[in-house]
Order: C-alpha cells, then sequence, then structure tokens
C-alpha cells in the first residue's frame, strides 16, 4: 500500500490527484474514492459493527423497524433494502455503509473539520473503484458492463439483488461495492458521495484493506499540517456551510471558524 504523510496542503493535493490522467479518453479521470477521517484509527468499523451487539443477526432487525416506525415525509413502505439502508444512514441508523466521496478536497475537509482533534493525525484513505470490479461476482461485473459505469447505482443493486441478504449470497468471498446514493438532499450533492458496502456485515473497511492493500492509499495528516489544509479549505469555500447547507451547516462553520485555535 502507498502510504505518506502530508507535508503540505499543496503536497496533499498531489498526492491526492496522482495518477489521475486516463490516457484512454485524454483526460483527468481519478480511478479513487476518498474517506477522511480526523483521526488514525487503528481499525475501521461500520456504525453497524461499532453500535451493533451482533451484526450479522440483528442488520435485517434494524433495517425492518427502521422501516416499520418510520414517518419519513416521501418514503414509501415498498422502497428496497437498498434505499431504506440509506435513509437510515442519512438520519444516523446504524448501518454496514461507509461513506466516501469522489472529492479529495471533500475527503481533507473531513479530516480536519474537527478542531478538538487537531493533537491528533488525521487520515485520507483512497481505494481504487475501479481495481475493486476485478473482485466482483460474475454477475454485478456483467452489470456495470452492460451499463457501461464504473460504480452501481441504487436501482442497478436493486436489479443485482433487492434484498440484503440476497447480496450477501452473490459470492462466497466477502466483496466490495460502491455504489452512488440517489439525491435526496443537498447534503449527498454538494459532498459527491458515493457508498462503499461490504458483502459481510461484521467487517469493517480495515479487514479489506489488510488483504487488498494494493488497491488503497493513505495519506496521513500530520496534526502539524492540519491548520494549514483547514485554513486554506476554508479560503475554497470548502467548508460546513456548503456540504451541510442548511442552518446547522451554517452554525457548525461559524462556530469553528470564529472559535479559538486549540
Amino acid at each position: 500500500m502507498e502510504e505518506q504523510a502530508a507535508t503540505s496542503f499543496e503536497h496533499a493535493l498531489t498526492f491526492l490527484y496522482g495518477d489521475s490522467f486516463d490516457p484512454a479518453i485524454e483526460r483527468f479521470r481519478s480511478r479513487f474514492a476518498f474517506r477522511g477521517l480526523s483521526q488514525d484509527w487503528p481499525t475501521l468499523p461500520t456504525s453497524l459493527i461499532r453500535k451493533c451487539a451482533d451484526p450479522k443477526r440483528l442488520e435485517y432487525h434494524l433495517l425492518r423497524n427502521f422501516r416499520k416506525y418510520s414517518e419519513i415525509d416521501g418514503a414509501d413502505q415498498d422502497y428496497s433494502d437498498w434505499k431504506w439502508m440509506i435513509l437510515g444512514q442519512h438520519h444516523g441508523l446504524p448501518t454496514r455503509l461507509l461513506d466516501f466521496t469522489f472529492s479529495p478536497l471533500v475527503a481533507l475537509h473531513f479530516a480536519t473539520e474537527d478542531t478538538s482533534k487537531f493533537d491528533q493525525d488525521g487520515v485520507v484513505w483512497s481505494i481504487d473503484f475501479v481495481g475493486c470490479q476485478a473482485l466482483l461476482p460474475e454477475k454485478a461485473r456483467k452489470a456495470l458492463d452492460e451499463a457501461g459505469s464504473v460504480v452501481f447505482t441504487v436501482g442497478m443493486l436493486e436489479r443485482l439483488a433487492g434484498d440484503i441478504r440476497d447480496y450477501d449470497r452473490l459470492a462466497p468471498e466477502p466483496f466490495p461495492l460502491f455504489f452512488e446514493p440517489p439525491s435526496i438532499d443537498a447534503r449527498i450533492v454538494n459532498q459527491f458521495a458515493l457508498f462503499w458496502v461490504l458483502s459481510d456485515p461484521t467487517l469493517g473497511l480495515k479487514d479489506w484493506i489488510h488483504k487488498h492493500s494494493s488497491l488503497c492509499r493513505k495519506l496521513l495528516i500530520p496534526k502539524g499540517v492540519k491548520w494549514e489544509i483547514r485554513d486554506k479549505l476554508d479560503q475554497a469555500n470548502l467548508t460546513e456551510r456548503v456540504l451541510f447547507p442548511g442552518l446547522d451547516g451554517l452554525a457548525k462553520w461559524l462556530s469553528r471558524h470564529y472559535g479559538p485555535k486549540k
């Protein structure tokens, strides 16, 4: 696995945008999805693993009860597992989904948004989502090829496996899949979001990285570089005000912007 520690904002951008030129189309189109974290956690579990005592047994019950008790405007009780899981993730339900973004700048924001953790190193993980296609079961690879796509949509997932348990049965070995959520609000659009989902609810990202490190990159954000990156992101308008449109995001941005340097 390629790993570097950022020495500056510019160095971070050079690393994250590295190898993004696609000679087939003569354009700069990165093969990587990015996930920024305020700490370099020793493990990278999903919220389902962190908050649920028995992920494999209880995941479906969480989804079923979220559906049963929900009163979300516009939600249809006939939604697939995938749509309910996305809604749940969006509203804080423990799920096996992990948030990623196509944008290196958005990932850097999440690595530097929490000033209470500026005494600790942050990290941006990069996963080659195109390279991950080789790990997909044949049925899933065929679906991507037929659509001429590099990541799945929710509609493609529903046709591939309408039930999350059907998804887990597509292959004997756990495999990852990236998909774009529907644009249910401006937050998803502005964060250029996509989700990572593994066909085993008991495994986190680090479990998978250990076996497939060649598809991963790690950029450490040393605590001494965080303020530079944070201030330059603010100057570029990569703030909570933009990424979390509404009064909550505005208040969070202003609180950080006018807060003391710790």
